[in-house]
């Protein structure tokens, strides 16, 4: 009886412990799609993106030319001048996978630059659901946007327009 009785206190702790733990949701997508500064970072990224995009395209259509021209002439080279062409064609292709790993690579210009353009902006938005969720007493602030497991969330939890309040965005 006595450990019935135990079991059913511990249980019954557990569930108001675990019922005192509030949470609450954001949409990141939502809240970028409504600050200005993200669209215009977005805008910055796509030029710079279709500009070095542009230059590597370039390169590569420059080494299929010459390959194009090499196997036209091909028959006309000696096997000196072939493989010095060859090696020209080679090089032009090393030099536009170069390229295109310099600007799209992991460490790319692609991604430093919109690390530079994108941080400050996800850090404020981070600073703000944290102060919120500190003022509210909130344990766990999950993103609806990222977390693919919520089917269903009840919309009184989301505090998406809260957030953008916060940054002066109202919508």
């Amino acid at each position: 009886m006595k450990k019935s009785l135990t079991l059913m206190f511990l249980l019954l702790i557990g569930a108001l412990t675990a019922n005192a733990q509030r949470f609450a949701l954001i949409d990141m997508e939502y809240i970028l799609k409504n600050i200005p500064a993200y669209e215009r970072a977005n805008e910055q990224l796509n030029q710079a993106s279709k500009k070095w995009q542009n230059e590597v395209e370039k390169l590569a259509e420059e080494a299929k030319t010459m390959y194009k021209n090499y196997q036209s002439e091909s028959v006309f080279l000696s096997e000196e001048q072939k493989s010095q062409k060859e090696e020209e064609i080679v090089n032009k292709e090393k030099e536009a996978a170069e390229l295109r790993r310099q600007y799209f690579g992991p460490d790319g210009e692609l991604y430093k630059k919109r690390e530079s353009l994108m941080k400050p902006i996800q850090d404020e938005i981070y600073n703000a659901v944290k102060e919120i969720a500190t003022q509210k007493g909130y344990s766990v602030v999950v993103d609806r946007a990222s977390a693919g497991s919520i089917i269903f969330a009840s919309p009184s939890i989301d505090i998406s327009n809260e957030v953008l309040a916060k940054l002066g965005y109202s919508n």
